[in-house]
């Protein structure tokens, strides 16, 4: 089962996609509970109350609706050096500090850091940008946690955490700004329900494609099987210090690095697919506008 926000004509509303591929209106069986991501994520209990309303939901009107990034009043916040991969391409990028990330990807505590508010996010089919003073720029292909107001992960989601691999190579203290700015994530196309018996996030299959000029420049394939530390280490550390009344979003790191040559170019496609989660698929751009 998953969640998804979409544009209504009055406005966003939350939609659920049951496991017969049926597309269903959740605003519409109560709007305090679905008429936000907020307001779903801070109920006792989020994944229940999804499965109890989709039972009675009535059908979408409009079959195929224009999706939303599924946030609204949510932080999305980052985890790196969680996969062997990415520890190898922070040495390579950034000499100088790269035995920082050694230490990082052996130590306890992992290495977190806030990404993006939901203005600076793309939904799918939305331009994802790339920094004018960057020569060397790349996608973050990222299963994404979406955490309820008490700290439980409740569904799962596709994260693209665009990243300058110059700015941050230069030196580790710029990590802000080479992951933070206008457009540097996209986050969708829906949320699969962490249900029982639902998807196993530790052994997903995830693949990125990159397109240009209509042929394919890129593409790579990983698990989140490699991955170092189990989601619900990650959302532990996260909540450890921190409230989210509305509920966050987690990006849980990257397994997949283009080689040093290749950067984004405007234009460029981007898609991520996840295995039972769905394909965010996003267009690059220089202009914030």
């Amino acid at each position: 089962m998953k969640l998804f926000r979409y544009q209504g004509v009055t406005g966003p509303r939350l939609g659920v996609e049951d496991e017969g591929g049926r597309r269903l209106d959740l605003t519409a069986v109560s709007a305090d509970t679905f008429g936000s991501i907020g307001s779903w994520l801070s109920v006792r209990d989020p994944v229940r109350t999804v499965v109890e309303a989709a039972a009675t939901a009535p059908a979408l009107e409009a079959p195929e609706p224009t999706l939303l990034a599924p946030l609204d009043a949510q932080e999305v916040w980052a985890a790196g050096v969680t996969y062997e991969r990415s520890r190898a391409a922070r040495r390579e990028e950034s000499p100088s500090g790269g035995d920082f990330y050694d230490l990082v990807y052996e130590a306890d505590r992992p290495e977190l850091f806030f990404k993006a508010l939901p203005h600076r996010v793309s939904g799918p089919g939305g331009p994802i940008r790339i920094r004018r003073d960057s020569a060397w720029n790349v996608p973050e292909p990222e299963l994404a946690l979406v955490l309820s107001s008490s700290g439980a992960i409740v569904g799962y989601s596709i994260g693209n955490d665009v990243s300058s691999r110059s700015i941050e190579g230069e030196n580790p203290l710029y990590l802000p700004q080479a992951k933070v700015y206008e457009g540097a994530c996209a986050l969708g196309p829906m949320v699969a329900i962490a249900a029982p018996g639902g998807l196993d996030p530790r052994s997903l299959p995830v693949r990125l494609t990159i397109e240009r000029d209509g042929a394919v420049a890129f593409t790579g394939e990983t698990s989140t099987a490699r991955m170092r530390r189990r989601p619900e280490e990650l959302a532990g550390w996260l909540v450890r210090e921190l409230r989210f009344p509305w509920g966050v979003v987690l990006l849980t790191g990257t397994g997949i690095v283009p080689p040093d040559a290749f950067s984004l170019q405007e234009g460029d496609v981007v898609e991520i697919a996840i295995e039972g989660i769905g394909t965010l698929a996003n267009t690059v751009a220089r202009d914030p506008d």
